[in-house]
Parts: C-alpha cells; structure tokens; sequence
C-alpha cells in the first residue's frame, strides 16, 4: 500500500502570507492567506518594506493556523516546500527562514519551488494534468507559454519582452483612477461596456510566441492625455473594453497556435490574470471549439497561495529533489525542470 504524502507549502513571494498542507499533491487540507491588500492600497503597488514586515508579523500564525485547520502535528507531514524565487527578496527570505526553521526543528526535508511552477500546478489540485500540456501564465510579473511534455518538465517557448499583462492592467487602472489591484476593476468596466475604443495587437515577428504590452499600455496612456487636452470626455468603459480586447486576442491567438503546433493533450491557464473573466471566457470558446482540454483553476487558486507551492512541491519532493539549509531567495530565478 502506497503511503499518502503531505506537503506544507509556504509562499511569501510577494503581498501574501500564506501556507497550506495538501496530500499527494492533489487535496487540499487546509489553505491560510493573510492578504496585505489594505495596506498597500493606498500607494497604488506593493511597497516591498511593507511586504516584508507584514510577512514577519504573519508567517508563524499562518503556518500554525495551516496545522489548526488540517487538524495535523508537525510529525504528520513529509516535507516543507516554499518559495525560492522569483519575488520580492526581502519578502522571499521571509518564507524561505521560516521553512528552513520549520525543516529544521522538525527534521523534515526542504523543497524549494519556483513560484510560477507553482502557478501551473495549482491546477493538479483540480484536475490530473496529462502531458504534453500547454500552459499559459499571465500574473502581474509574468506572461509566458510554457511548454510541458512530462511531469516537472519546462520548456519556455514565450515570454513577454516588456510589461506583463497584469503590469499593463495596473498602469492602465491608474489612468482610469481605478483602486489598486486595477485588473477586476478593468475586467468589470469591460464586461459591461456596450462599445471598445480600436487599440493595436502586438503581434511581433511572424512565428513568435512572445508577448509585448507596453506599446498598448502607451496607446492607452495616449489616447486618455489628448482626449484631456481637447476637452473631451472619454468613456471608461470603452477604454477598458478596448484594451482588454486587445490584451485577450494576442493571449488566445498565440497559445491555440502554441497548441496546434505542439499537439497536446490539454491546456491550462495559471496566474492572477487567470482569474479574469474576459480570458477565461475566451479561452474557454475557443478551445471547446478546437476540442482540446481547457482548464483553469479556481479564481482562489488563481492568485498566490500556499496550495500551489505544496502541490508542485510534491511533484519535485516525489522525483527525489530537495534543497539544503544553504537556500537563499532568488528574485531573478529561471523555470528549470527538476526530472
């Protein structure tokens, strides 16, 4: 009889605290976020100081609230995964202490985990990942097609050259005076816009699976400044709903082509702009219609969290990889595949 594994995730890459115990990487048991949201309202983004001190007045409540909830002891578990990089370093060392202390004490192994490996797994615990599969990752720092023939095997065959599509979201919600996170505001005024201002799709080189958004975040920025210096007043909706447009047709465009060329079996989406509606929507038509597996986890499982970090943890746990007391944060950290 092969023993169930149960693997502690803790992340703190950037405005949450979070941990999570999940059993085979597939169930959840118990998943704490403490949000930071509030604080950072105010200043429009993530001030990495702040993350930083509210990371170290949560993290040992979060994990023990994790254990609480899974009605687990320490003894009970297998190892403790957390987040390497990338991320806000300051805030990364957070987590990264902490489970090293947790390792430690409790001599459990330590797993480090890329963040946006993290972001794709989450999916596991919805539904089994079969392989080859396509994932598309759209965050706030990341816009990339990743490629996966096996299980813990990454090939990155697109990437966005400047802003990511959740960057662009955010700058563009500051135009709008839209509160900070902008991305559901944006995605609200676009869904119940009844017209969309014609913005351009970066296309790039023919053949290119690589994204580019900051000449539309321009064009928006552009289009708002001379209406204000003719006296004329835009529509906020049709604004969003024009951006949004374009940002969906080259996500959607790209990875049915991503798709096609590469043969998989399924197609995931993974990522805090994962959670938008507008793509989710998008995807979903388009490949019903190409009759290729479309999923993407719950708008819960979407943002960051502790979940996905023990999810893809057991799967590196489970191929014999683990990390040692020498670990360090890694802002700057590439997706390798660890089989």
């Amino acid at each position: 009889m092969i023993k169930d594994q149960y693997i502690l995730g803790i992340e703190t890459s950037c405005d949450e605290t979070a941990a999570s115990i999940v059993k085979n990487g597939q169930e959840i048991i118990s998943n704490v976020v403490a949000s930071q949201i509030e604080s950072h309202k105010r200043f429009g983004g993530v001030v990495p100081e702040i993350a930083s001190r509210h990371h170290v007045e949560q993290i040992t409540m979060v994990i023990e609230e994790a254990l609480k909830q899974a009605n687990m002891l320490p003894e009970d578990l297998d190892a403790v995964a957390v987040t390497e990089g990338p991320g806000l370093v300051g805030a990364l060392l957070i987590g990264i202490n902490a489970a090293k202390a947790f390792a430690f004490a409790n001599s459990l192994p330590l797993v480090g985990v890329h963040h946006i490996a993290g972001h794709i797994y989450a999916n596991a615990l919805v539904q089994p990942m079969e392989f080859p599969l396509l994932a598309l990752v759209v965050s706030g720092g990341h816009t990339e097609l990743v490629l996966m023939k096996e299980d813990g095997q990454f090939d990155l065959i697109g990437e966005t050259r400047d802003d990511a599509a959740g960057e662009a979201y955010d700058k563009v919600a500051r135009v709008l005076n839209l509160p900070y996170p902008g991305g559901p505001h944006i995605d609200r005024l676009a869904n119940e816009s009844d017209g969309a201002v014609p913005f351009p799709r970066a296309w790039l080189e023919e053949g290119s699976y690589d994204f580019s958004f900051s000449g539309l975040k321009s064009a928006v920025i552009n289009y708002q400044h001379n209406a204000e210096q003719r006296g004329e007043e835009i529509n906020p909706n049709h604004l969003a709903a024009g951006f949004q447009e374009s940002v969906i047709e080259v996500l959607t465009a790209k990875t049915l082509r991503a798709a096609r060329e590469f043969n998989v079996k399924q197609v995931i989406a993974a990522g805090g702009v994962a959670a938008n509606k507008g793509l989710r929507k998008s995807l979903e038509e388009t490949f019903v219609n190409e009759n290729i597996p479309f999923y993407v986890p719950p708008i819960s499982l979407c943002t960051d969290n502790a979940a996905m970090i023990a999810a893809a943890g057991n799967s590196k746990f489970s191929a014999g990889k683990t990390s040692d007391m020498s670990m360090n944060g890694r802002p700057g950290m590439e997706l390798n595949s660890w089989k």
